[in-house]
């Protein structure tokens, strides 16, 4: 290895070190404020479930919970590589608050939920914000050490070494330094270990198997429907559209065929009317193709599908594309109608002006972002398109992560195993 190999491997792993502390404190920041709101909103929600209250807010409060488990998730997945499945039940289409809130509380998942939120706001807090104090709390031994120290003429306790004069400030400046030359090799594992705590209690546990089972199996079904009535639409588009101006063109052939000798100017008429009818045909056909497979999808790959999809938005969308080859094409199509249905969310709903798509492969996942700057509150419930959505991707094992507060902005972030060829 030559000189320059060396220094730029350790200049990678000194920016990879730094990274996890920054990531380490911003978790920090967000999860006990975050942790503590959820957990707090929940057991209220849940004390007035008697009273006939909480049967209208808890399952709006439980899919908040599951909206922060998700984006944790999701951070442990990106920045960890601790893929955390989720495994929540689905509710059935239209329940009644009292079917969705005791369904919901029934979920395993939930309860999983609930018992994390604590931790998360201790012991999870404590591991993510090590690594960033790991750093800055020796800031604070060199502080002393270039005559700090002279502000607390009673003396200050860093560490264990007591700061009375210039010696033990150097003390102190060395116990900081000792910190700093840890802090280089726990930094990433402080982090890794956060991460592996919210996997052991998110985690299905022992029954993760099982729930797994459980959970492909209604995806499956819920995809075996969904083909089922997207067969229905195409065969009923057929039928009321192209199948009838083919007929109709068929006939106006016959005719034509009649009137030739007899009368010219009517065959010429019809000619005409056939013309039309089939370009008519014919685009209804390209447009059920295009509902189907996109041409642009087959031919150049989701990274253009997607861009060609951006184009006919009204609004200013934004495309980034990191993909070194291609999915399998069921996988594409997935990904492809499940953006087309976020973007179309953004665009009806969100009163955003600006969209932002982002789609890379790492680690043997596709990860897609759509970030929008619209007013917020979009939510994964049963009927919504986002649900929809869930159901397409659970398909294929992926995941839906929403992070949407009030205001804005909304972040909606897909992501599914495969391997690109």
């Amino acid at each position: 290895m030559t000189i320059d190999t060396k220094s730029g491997y350790r200049a990678a792993k000194g920016r990879g070190v730094a990274l996890a502390a920054l990531r380490g404190l911003g978790v920090a920041l967000v999860s006990l404020p975050g942790a503590v709101l959820c957990f707090t909103l929940s057991l209220v929600s849940m004390a007035l479930i008697p009273i006939g209250i909480g049967l209208v807010t808890t399952p709006y409060v439980l899919r908040g919970v599951r909206a922060f488990a998700n984006w944790r998730r999701v951070l442990a997945a990106e920045w960890g590589g601790v893929r955390i499945p989720p495994a929540y039940r689905p509710l059935p289409k239209g329940a009644n608050p009292w079917t969705a809130t005791f369904g919901m509380l029934r979920d395993p998942a939930t309860g999983r939920d609930l018992m994390w939120l604590p931790v998360d706001m201790t012991a999870g807090f404590l591991t993510a914000l090590l690594p960033a104090a790991l750093w800055l709390y020796p800031l604070e031994g060199f502080a002393l050490a270039a005559g700090l120290w002279r502000v607390f003429p009673e003396g200050y306790w860093y560490g264990f070494v007591k700061v009375t004069g210039q010696g033990s400030a150097l003390g102190a400046a060395a116990l900081g330094l000792a910190l700093l030359f840890f802090a280089h090799f726990l930094t990433p594992r402080l982090l890794d270990a956060h991460f592996r705590l919210t996997q052991a209690v998110l985690g299905s546990g022992q029954g993760e198997l099982a729930e797994r089972v459980r959970v492909l199996t209604e995806t499956r079904r819920d995809a075996v429907d969904t083909s089922a009535a997207e067969l229905r639409r195409i065969e009923r588009d057929l039928h009321d559209g192209a199948q009838a101006r083919l007929v109709a063109v068929g006939m106006d052939l016959g005719t034509i065929e009649a009137l030739l000798d007899k009368d010219p100017a009517k065959a010429k008429e019809l000619i005409a009317q056939a013309r039309t009818s089939s370009v008519e045909a014919l685009a209804e056909l390209r447009e059920l193709v295009r509902g189907i497979h996109p041409p642009v999808l087959a031919e150049r790959g989701l990274g253009d599908a997607v861009r060609a999809l951006a184009l006919r938005l009204p609004v200013t969308t934004e495309v980034s594309v990191d993909l070194p080859g291609r999915a399998e094409a069921p996988v594409e199509s997935a990904a492809y109608f499940a953006v087309s249905e976020v973007l179309t969310n953004a665009v009806k709903h969100s009163g955003a002006d600006r969209i932002w798509a982002d789609l890379h492969h790492a680690d043997g996942m596709l990860r897609v972002s759509v970030t929008d700057n619209g007013k917020g509150g979009a939510v994964i419930e049963a009927g919504s398109g986002l649900a929809g959505v869930e159901r397409r991707l659970g398909t294929f094992d992926g995941v839906l992560a929403v992070s949407s507060p009030a205001g804005g902005p909304t972040m909606v972030t897909m992501e599914i195993p495969c391997a690109l060829s």
